[in-house]
């Protein structure tokens, strides 16, 4: 292999390739590219999370259709009579107005005359069918409620099929050029009855389409289909809130705003509100944490469980906004703060800050002062650099950069600007970058040396310190406090049994290395391959303080990341997969002893010991007891806030002490669930009464753990206790019996 070597460089090359990688971000800043520009999406949301707007008790709150509801008052959709009766106690409450995320698009299914059709098809009595019919219609009763009590009804906007024109009863003024061009244009919608359309206050779009990236940031204010503008359900309650005539949208010719094309909107003004938007007409959204002071459950009302008095104080003179959020009605959304809201927090979120004047901006100076700060900030570094020289150049880089994006971050905390720092930061790095690599270009060739020549035998953290410490290459080890992962295919036998041996090899590559992905984002080493398993470790060669939690969530991310490959999500389509594939993972830490193995002729940087031996013994166990994830009790403690649950007392081969065994479940936020809370309750009562030998009490604690089983998958785990049960049911265990299950297989 020949040695690295190399001319010296001209002291002019690192800055005129600095200069041009300069032009190059501000012309990237100036086409916009969606990659790029995510970034500076995902930099906003990261400034939600760390500052979500305070909750202020608004004029606005939600009435949710919610699990309980669904329980208490039976399936959804309900009678058109019950969803009158809410209206009716809302206005008798003094609601200001109240708006539907629900489209009542079809005829209740549910009102006598339609039950008597379908009766008079089976022969029922005909005098019993005119008594059904002469009762109350449950769609004209909504109608009659929806005309007492200013309502706000929502429509559906979509493309996929060309339909009527929505009628909507706002009328929308402009001021400037038409927003035609920039606003969301859709072919039709699906709106609410015609009867109950005519008796509404207003209405308005309920349609929330997210970013390229899924996550909702925006609530668009207008909608446009054919030369109509439509209005959003949160901005049409807050026209029929007031008693506004019209809606005024003012776009950038008629405001005098700079940097920005004739056409783009600039403000909506309804009733005393005036609503700065993005160029599209959209409201960028400063979300709260949950906050459970804005939400009602629908059944409160309806059973009468809040007084008439409480419901007055709770609603009088607020927009109520009443959505679905009971399982499988939910019409969820992805937030910068949560993956599952619910979409009609949105609209009351947009109401809420409309009314409070707290607003997300993105001003028109923003792109100029960004273009501004790429030049300056690139071309002045592409100048001083080579005089600095690399480690005072760093210092500065990091300096310019924290300046930047600390602006970008005090501007959002303090005024709520959203200025992006992406494109300088990307000028000061690209241009860093280039020129050190110009300018250290023979060292850097000689690193690539050394690590040509052994990156195909050890892992790139161990060359690095190798080459940092030749003398780590001698035989030896040390004992470390590690956390071990062994995960391993299920019924890989049988899998390769219908493969060819290379669909097999391309199987194997493209299930493991994304498994293998996750484990190095969490940090892991792998160790090693043994076929279809996989062996890692945490905390060797470098030290990871939160290896316990650093395992734990790359296991449970280990199993998500298995079901989308098994749903086609970011599979190689070029590779032959066998069907739904399963993995069991085993967990444990301990002492271990971690090193260079091997002989003086072959070193493998690996690690031995009993928390090794007891990590593959809980991997095999997850099989028998059909969880994906088993971890030894040492972790376990180590992972209190986690979601996990005690399986089983288990002497595992080659072990003489029993170790009890536990399944991992979930994350923090599982484990904070009322769900899980009661499942954790329940699944320790039994296994109490199963170890102290009462069977009736376990059976029955079983009996009220099955409607668990299916959501945490624990099916498998409660039919082996449920089989044991009846074993020593009819063959007693012996005095002193300790509960301690003999395992049979490694």
């Amino acid at each position: 292999m020949k040695k690295p070597g190399g001319k010296r460089l001209g002291s002019r090359g690192p800055v005129l390739a600095g200069i041009v990688l300069a032009a190059l971000v501000a012309l990237l800043h100036f086409l916009a590219p969606p990659a790029l520009d995510r970034i500076g999406l995902l930099l906003f949301d990261s400034y939600q999370r760390a500052a979500p707007r305070i909750y202020e008790d608004a004029p606005v709150k939600v009435v949710d259709i919610d699990d309980e509801s669904i329980r208490r008052l039976g399936q959804w959709p309900w009678p058109r009579s019950d969803i009158a009766r809410l209206i009716d106690r809302l206005g008798q409450a003094g609601a200001s107005v109240v708006a539907f995320d629900v489209v009542f698009s079809e005829p209740d299914r549910t009102s006598p005359a339609r039950i008597a059709d379908q009766l008079a098809r089976g022969g029922t009595d005909p005098a019993a069918l005119t008594v059904l019919r002469r009762l109350p219609d449950h769609d004209k009763d909504l109608a009659q409620s929806v005309a007492q009590t200013p309502v706000v009804l929502g429509y559906f906007l979509v493309n996929d099929r060309a339909g009527p024109q929505v009628a909507t009863k706002a009328g929308i003024a402009i001021g400037g050029t038409s927003p035609g061009d920039v606003v969301p244009r859709f072919r039709s919608g699906i709106e609410s009855l015609p009867e109950l359309n005519a008796n509404a206050a207003g209405s308005g779009s309920v349609s929330l389409p997210p970013d390229s990236d899924g996550i909702l940031r925006s609530v668009p204010l207008l909608a446009q289909q054919g030369d109509q503008l439509l209005p959003s359900l949160s901005l049409e309650a807050l026209r029929v809130a007031q008693q506004a005539g019209s809606i005024v949208v003012r776009t950038s010719d008629a405001s005098g705003e700079i940097g920005n094309a004739p056409g783009r909107v600039v403000a909506i003004k309804v009733g005393q509100f005036e609503i700065p938007t993005t160029d599209a007409g959209g409201l960028w959204l400063h979300y709260t944490k949950p906050v459970p002071a804005r939400t009602i459950p629908a059944w409160k009302i309806l059973d009468g469980t809040l007084s008439p008095a409480e419901l007055e104080s709770a609603v009088s003179g607020r927009i109520v906004f009443v959505g679905a959020g009971a399982i499988g009605l939910r019409d969820l959304i992805a937030t910068p703060l949560s993956d599952h809201e619910l979409g009609v927090m949105a609209h009351a979120e947009a109401a809420e800050q409309a009314i409070l004047g707290h607003f997300l901006l993105r001003p028109d100076w923003a792109p100029g002062l960004e273009m501004a700060l790429v030049l300056v900030l690139g071309f002045g570094l592409a100048v001083m650099l080579p005089r600095l020289g690399a480690a005072r150049g760093a210092f500065v880089v990091l300096g310019a950069i924290g300046l930047v994006c600390g602006g970008s971050w005090l501007a959002f905390a303090q005024r709520g600007y959203l200025l992006d720092p992406t494109y300088p930061v990307l000028a000061l790095v690209l241009v860093y970058s280039a020129q050190t690599v110009l300018v250290f270009y023979r060292e850097e060739r000689r690193r690539a040396y050394i690590h040509s020549a052994f990156d195909r035998f050890l892992s790139p953290e161990l060359v690095r310190r190798i080459a940092a410490d030749p003398d780590r290459l001698e035989l030896g080890g040390e004992e470390r406090e590690m956390t071990v992962l062994f995960c391993d295919v299920r019924n890989f036998s049988g899998i390769s049994e219908h493969l060819a041996p290379k669909q097999v090899i391309g199987f194997l590559i493209a299930l493991l290395t994304p498994l293998c992905d996750v484990l190095l984002a969490r940090k892991a080493t792998i160790d090693k391959f043994i076929g279809d398993a996989i062996v890692a470790f945490w905390n060797a060669p470098l030290d990871d303080p939160d290896q316990h939690r650093n395992a734990a969530r790359a296991a449970l991310e280990m199993v998500r990341k298995l079901d989308a490959l098994n749903a086609g999500e970011g599979r190689d389509p070029a590779a032959a997969w066998p069907g739904p594939v399963r993995i069991g993972i085993g967990l444990n830490c301990g002492l271990c002893c971690v090193g260079n193995m091997g002989s003086a002729q072959r070193l493998s940087y690996s690690l031995i010991g009993d928390t090794v031996n007891l990590s593959s013994r809980i991997e095999g166990l997850t099989k028998f007891y059909g969880v994906s994830i088993a971890i030894g009790k040492a972790l376990n403690d180590k992972l209190a806030e986690f979601a996990t649950l005690e399986m089983d007392l288990v002497r595992v081969i080659g072990r003489d002490a029993p170790e009890r065994v536990f399944v991992l479940i979930g994350d923090e936020e599982m484990a904070g669930s009322p769900e899980f809370s009661d499942l954790r309750e329940r699944h320790n009562a039994m296994l109490a009464a199963y170890r102290s030998g009462q069977w009736d009490d376990a059976r029955t604690q079983i009996l009220a753990l099955t409607s668990h089983a299916g959501q945490f998958g624990l099916g498998k785990l409660y039919s082996l206790y449920e089989t044991r049960i009846a074993t020593l049911i009819a063959e007693p265990p012996p005095a002193g019996w300790d509960g301690i299950y003999e395992a049979r297989e490694k």
